[in-house]
């Protein structure tokens, strides 16, 4: 994994972590404010990482989205859970299953034709819009699937506060995540990527 701080400030006593999803940087929740620190991980090809040293603060969030959900699961089976509230957002523990994440098929065809047009295509769906062009690392990005793919499940024993999932999804379908988390709250018109829905991370921790 890789890690980047997004805001760190001397003295906060709030720290908000994000497991992001699959090529798609931090740039997509900008907007949100916070006087939270955040502190953001991406590329699961590996999970042999270790947080810095977070308990000085007094609020620890976690917020997993897309393959982040199960990357964290994983990361968490051999690692002590540091945070004192998780949010899960449209991603699942089975990122790769017919019924409760992403179908095996279409997985493995996006390995086998990943490109830069096809990537295009992938961020059309992300937004349920166009997008302008963005430049895609192929042998990075298609090496991190075929980490997803192998990894498979993650621990299903984690406890949520919240899960988020949008009814417009067109990656982790809304059909498949109402199957995998019974319980979830439904954002009815959002995409995969639904953070234009809020303004601040607070209402996302809600």
């Amino acid at each position: 994994m890789q890690q980047r701080w997004l805001k760190r400030q001397s003295g906060a006593t709030e720290l908000i972590v994000v497991f992001g999803g699959w090529a798609i940087g931090p740039e997509v929740f900008s907007h949100l404010t916070t006087s939270a620190d955040l502190l953001y991980l991406s590329d699961y090809s590996t999970l042999e990482y270790d947080l810095p040293d977070i308990s000085a603060y007094d609020s620890r969030s976690l917020v997993a989205w897309s393959f982040g959900v199960a990357a964290y699961g994983h990361w968490q089976q051999d690692h002590h859970d540091p945070f004192t509230r998780k949010v899960a957002l449209n991603g699942s523990m089975t990122p790769v299953d017919r019924l409760t994440g992403i179908a095996p098929k279409i997985l493995q065809k996006t390995i086998d034709t990943l490109s830069q047009d096809s990537f295009q295509t992938f961020l059309a769906r992300c937004f349920n819009a166009p997008q302008s062009p963005h430049p895609i690392d192929l042998p990075a990005r298609r090496a991190e699937l075929i980490a997803i793919q192998a990894r498979g499940s993650a621990n299903s024993n984690i406890s949520w506060d919240r899960v988020w999932i949008s009814g417009q999804d067109r990656i982790f379908s809304a059909a498949n995540m109402h199957r995998a988390w019974p319980n979830a709250t439904l954002l009815p018109d959002a995409a995969h990527v639904p953070f234009s829905t809020w303004s601040g991370w607070h209402e996302v921790l809600a």
